[in-house]
């Protein structure tokens, strides 16, 4: 009888936290609508994708019934942010982030890179479409970034691999090994790499810096770790 008032016990206790999780898994699930991207401010779009990256590096991602949400975007979306990523298979903005479908409009390109194409996708993205937020996510160990490094010559990839050239030349005055080989220089340059691009946003699409001059959408960079998971925000 003592045993079992016990667990009577525990389970009276434990029921506020049962529900609270309960709470915040059926918040994390609901889809977004219009009414309730609108209600979310640029910070707080922030805000949820770092809580986001945070519960996938502790184990503690959010399971959602995925098909329920496919029927509940079905006719329309209205995602809170935009993620500018790497086609990467070990970064998946969606995962990394611990978002959802109808969550996030997600942009990828290998080396993470703004070009005319993505920044009219970021355009619609926005001053359509309601995003909050614009996060350029890098990643360590970028195969991309060691290309341009190492200025690979192959095919269509030779071209491409110039967008990411000003981000080389922005670390021309590094004192060490200038190649692929030396992780510290790749890392350098692939953070050079996500600056330039959120500059380049703001200089480039007066749609963009109008938002973000009316404090209606932000733009920050990222860069994702592959060896934790963990994303690091760098504005």
């Amino acid at each position: 009888m003592l045993t079992r008032r016990y667990a009577i016990g525990s389970l009276v206790l434990a029921a506020p936290f049962i529900a609270n999780a309960a709470l915040a898994q059926s918040t994390e699930c609901a889809v977004f609508t219009p009414d309730r991207q609108k209600a979310v401010t640029p910070d707080e779009a922030l805000a949820r994708l770092k809580a986001g990256n945070e519960r996938f590096v502790a184990g503690k991602t959010v399971n959602c019934d995925l098909l329920a949400q496919v029927k509940a975007t079905a006719s329309s979306q209205a995602p809170f942010a935009t993620i500018v990523g790497c086609i990467d298979s070990r970064v998946p903005p969606e995962l990394v982030f611990d978002q959802r479908i109808g969550d996030v409009f997600s942009a990828r390109i290998a080396g993470n890179f703004v070009n005319t194409d993505i920044i009219g996708s970021l355009e619609f993205a926005t001053k359509v479409a309601g995003a909050r937020a614009i996060v350029v996510l890098g990643h360590s160990e970028c195969g991309a970034i060691k290309g341009a490094v190492d200025d690979v010559r192959l095919g269509n990839l030779t071209a491409m691999l110039e967008n990411i050239k000003p981000a080389v030349a922005a670390n021309a005055s590094y004192a060490g090994d200038k190649t692929s080989k030396n992780k510290a220089f790749v890392q350098k340059v692939a953070d050079s790499n996500v600056a330039l691009a959120v500059e380049t946003l703001l200089k480039r699409s007066a749609v963009l810096k109008e938002l973000v001059d009316a404090g209606q959408l932000k733009i920050v960079g990222a860069m994702h770790d592959l060896s934790t998971g963990k994303v690091t925000f760098t504005g």
